[in-house]
């Protein structure tokens, strides 16, 4: 098979990868040649799985615990991660969470923090920590999540969620301009609504209303993200594409 992503000996770390678009990257990833770190923080059962899955195709991938919301896992996660792969050359932030769905007025400080904890500072204590890897690397990416929600502001009740992908989108380009100098390209993908088990606790109402505003007239699917993700990761396709948001998102928002 020829090696069109230029994967083959690449080390990937995957946040946020036990279900939904996470997982669909890591096994894409593994796929085409990755070494593989699937990062869970509560989907034991599906990361172990995924990756006994690629090792049984002759693939390498570990499946890793942690909660990013804490500093020191998050940290401990990245070295784990370097030392079970011999390295990291890919890093794709993909944790993250909406939290419990309540208006600004209805919510106060301590859901502001816990949104922002999981969306916000474990990207920037993942992304620190793996620096010196990434550094070391001859075609180093990082790929965040960020969310149509970060570019429309959300629905009500999403507010915070907004705001914390808001803040990704402005990060990824921020670091992109600093690790330009390292060699480390910074990009970012924005899902639409995307059918997952993050929109597992939405009203169906809301989901038909969401689909309604969609050119396309379907909600999108892990497949349809996964192809965005591994063009930013690969340096044979995106060598020269960084500080960059790509929308997936049928149409329904078009920047």
């Amino acid at each position: 098979m020829i090696d069109v992503f230029g994967f083959a000996g690449r080390k990937a770390l995957v946040t946020g990868a036990s279900s939904g678009i996470g997982y669909a990257v890591a096994a894409n990833l593994a796929r085409h040649g990755a070494s593989v770190a699937i990062h869970y923080h509560r989907g034991a059962e599906a990361a172990e799985e995924l990756a006994t899955q690629i090792r049984a195709t002759g693939g390498t991938a570990v499946a890793l615990g942690a909660d990013l919301r804490d500093d020191a896992e998050a940290e401990a996660l990245v070295s784990r991660a370097a030392e079970a792969l011999g390295g990291i050359d890919i890093l794709v932030n993909n944790a993250g969470a909406m939290g419990d769905r309540l208006s600004f007025a209805e919510a106060g400080r301590d859901l502001a923090n816990q949104v922002f904890d999981l969306n916000c500072r474990s990207l920037i204590t993942v992304t620190h920590a793996a620096l010196p890897w990434l550094s070391a690397s001859d075609a180093a990416a990082v790929v965040n999540t960020g969310s149509i929600a970060g570019r429309n502001g959300g629905g009500i009740g999403a507010g915070f969620y907004a705001a914390a992908k808001g803040y990704v989108h402005t990060v990824t380009r921020g670091m992109a301009r600093e690790f330009a100098s390292k060699g480390i390209r910074v990009n970012a993908v924005a899902p639409g609504v995307i059918d997952t088990p993050f929109h597992a606790t939405t009203p169906p109402e809301v989901l038909a209303s969401l689909k309604s505003a969609i050119p396309m007239g379907r909600l999108g699917t892990t497949e349809d993200c996964v192809g965005p993700y591994l063009f930013l990761c690969s340096a044979a396709l995106s060598g020269y594409v960084t500080g960059q948001i790509i929308d997936v998102n049928g149409g329904q928002y078009m920047p």
